[in-house]
């Protein structure tokens, strides 16, 4: 399995928290990059990750996943992975581990 590179750029990524799509975002070179989540009371259901192809392996979809775990720790949330990439971010990441849902 290709482990997906996490930020390689030394440029800093810029995410707004988009709370009336719910979703974090990032727009990289024109193009919006996006971690959507359903917020179920104290759970942010985490759905879908996308980098569209010519702004991959850059580190973007890691630093959106990040501002998410971000957010749910200053805010008393779980994270609950149902997407594939958010799963790997945990695999890789034991120290976010503490803002996963139970489960």
């Amino acid at each position: 399995m290709n482990t997906p590179p996490e930020a390689t750029s030394s440029t800093p990524i810029e995410i707004h928290h988009n709370v009336d799509e719910q979703q974090f975002e990032a727009l990289i070179e024109g193009e919006l990059c996006r971690a959507h989540y359903r917020r179920m009371g104290d759970v942010l259901a985490m759905n879908h990750t996308e980098v569209p192809p010519n702004v991959s392996r850059r580190g973007v979809a890691g630093e959106l996943v990040r501002a998410a775990v971000d957010f749910a720790r200053v805010n008393g949330l779980r994270i609950e992975p149902y997407c594939s990439y958010v799963r790997g971010y945990f695999e890789r990441h034991p120290e976010a581990r503490d803002v996963l849902a139970p489960g």
